[in-house]
């Protein structure tokens, strides 16, 4: 009890333009260095992850595999994630590339105008995203606001802001070169949100050079409630 008080004071001490800024649309690319249809869609993605408001994430997934390239950044937990999307937007099965917003909608993301839309549509739905604010290096805080039943996730991801270039050298796309942006590089779930202001612990990072956001979604593929990033200038360890 003490501690919820304390972190109820430390947000309501946050400043105005703090406590009303909007969180940025989250925009998920699930995509495979292995993929032959998948280079336009990472070449939109990289262009709108220099969008202010929009969050883009690239997930790599290992599905593809198996025709003769192993994705260098593709994790288990990452294709996971896609497949509760998949149960949740009651898809027939995972693909890609795909496009998903603010675990609400998707789309596939060969089709570029209809991606744009979506995110325009996100970004101009009402949101009533609790605050959310890093503390420090290994500190991020959730204020208070409207939970759903049975409370919401929170992740950690870490990605990598850079332009990557991969050099495909089997499969669908040897003697390719695919440029990547925003790829996640670790998810991790932090705990559960209930609506209450709660402090969670940031574990440290394996590389300076990425960045770190915070999302708070509803269980097993659901919408986003609130996205946090961590200021540039902080360091992710």
């Amino acid at each position: 009890m003490r501690t919820a008080a304390l972190i109820s004071l430390i947000l309501l001490a946050m400043p105005a333009s703090a406590a009303a800024a909007k969180p940025p649309v989250l925009v998920e690319l699930y995509t495979a260095q292995g993929c032959r249809s998948c280079t336009d869609a990472n070449e939109h993605l990289n262009r709108l992850a220099e969008r202010p408001g929009v969050l883009v994430l690239t997930f790599s997934v290992d599905y593809w595999d198996y025709l003769g390239w192993t994705d260098t950044f593709a994790r288990p937990e990452y294709a996971e994630r896609q497949k509760a999307y998949v149960t949740r937007l009651k898809l027939r099965e995972p693909y890609t590339p795909q496009v998903v917003v603010d675990g609400q909608e998707e789309a596939q993301g060969l089709k570029a105008p209809e991606v744009d839309r979506l995110i325009r549509a996100a970004a101009a739905a009402p949101r009533n995203a609790p605050d959310m604010r890093f503390v420090g290096r290994r500190r991020v805080d959730v204020g208070s606001g409207r939970a759903p039943r049975g409370g919401a996730e929170v992740w950690l991801v870490r990605y990598d802001p850079r332009a990557v270039e991969v050099a495909v050298r089997a499969g669908d796309n040897r003697g390719e070169t695919v440029v990547q942006r925003n790829v996640v590089r670790q998810i991790a779930r932090l705990g559960v949100w209930r609506g209450r202001p709660q402090a969670y612990r940031v574990p440290a990072a394996a590389d300076d050079g990425l960045r770190t956001a915070v999302i708070v979604q509803v269980p097993r593929g659901g919408r986003v409630l609130g996205v946090a990033q961590q200021p540039n200038g902080a360091p992710a360890k």
